[in-house]
């Protein structure tokens, strides 16, 4: 397939091949003359130890600030306390008590001096442990002995920044107390008038009444209750026409009350409203 001039230059570039093998395979070519740098290769190997250090040192677990007081097993072991050290500080926590100081976290685990040091820069204890705010005088003075009636102020005549004093009264409140007093020519009748007031609690009128008492109440011209017409019933607070029907109509079946307490058998009566409704009756 080929001429001879071709096969000719075949079989030399064979050989050509052949013998550039043989010069590469038996040929040294590698020089003494190279130079190392010592200086230069220690100053890589400690850059290299420097940054396998700071790898190690991001590896290690991050200690972040925490209470002591919810310290778990697992974040115990951690720490590097010992199970009897863990097992302590979780049978005192289970009495409901609390550990408020490094001094006392050692007291009730009984941790090593040196633990201690190690761990307790991370202790995060709650505000009001760190900082306790002073504790404020409160404008009156409660104490277990109760006030006389001289001693309290007439609630006729107080004004809204005297009743802002009192413990849960603002100035909303206050105002309120005032306005609805202020509605009646001669103001309350009496303390339980307070309950007429919208937002005043049990325990607010309590704290009212502790200090302030109706000292000039209002005059009113009571009411007979056992001769009272409908009329004369639906003037008094929380008595309408319909309630007032009613009244009369179980006076009738009475024959009379002979007790303002018997009101609260009447059909519809605001039972919560009878110590009001009874400043204005009589049996008289």
């Amino acid at each position: 397939m080929f001429t001879k001039e071709q096969r000719n230059g075949i079989f030399l570039l064979i050989l050509l091949i052949i013998g550039l093998q043989c010069v590469f395979f038996f040929a040294d070519f590698s020089s003494e003359d190279i130079s190392i740098n010592k200086e230069e290769i220690a100053k890589f190997n400690n850059k290299i130890d420097s940054l396998r250090l700071v790898k190690l040192e991001k590896s290690k677990p991050k200690i972040y600030p925490f209470n002591p007081n919810y310290i778990t097993d697992f974040k115990g072991a951690s720490l590097g306390m010992s199970n009897k050290e863990i097992d302590r500080l979780l049978a005192f926590r289970k009495q409901n008590n609390w550990i408020n100081s490094t001094r006392q976290f050692q007291e009730v685990t009984k941790v090593s001096d040196s633990l201690l040091d190690q761990i307790s820069p991370y202790f995060k204890f709650p505000e009001w442990v760190t900082n306790p705010k002073p504790k404020q005088v409160p404008a009156f003075s409660y104490s277990n002995t109760p006030k006389t009636f001289a001693q309290k102020q007439d609630l006729n005549k107080a004004t809204v920044q005297q009743l802002q004093k009192i413990n849960g009264l603002g100035v909303v409140l206050s105002e309120r107390i005032v306005r609805f007093r202020n509605k009646f020519v001669g103001g309350f009748i009496n303390d339980v008038q307070l309950q007429d007031v919208y937002g005043l609690t049990s325990e607010v009128i309590e704290r009212i009444t502790d200090n302030f008492t109706v000292k000039t109440p209002r005059q009113i011209h009571e009411i007979n209750i056992n001769t009272a017409t409908v009329d004369d019933l639906v003037t008094v607070q929380h008595i309408d026409y319909d309630l007032a029907y009613h009244i009369i109509e179980q006076r009738n079946l009475m024959e009379g009350y002979k007790s303002l307490d018997e009101l609260k058998k009447v059909k519809d009566f605001p039972v919560n409203k009878i110590d009001i409704i009874k400043l204005y009756l009589s049996l008289d």
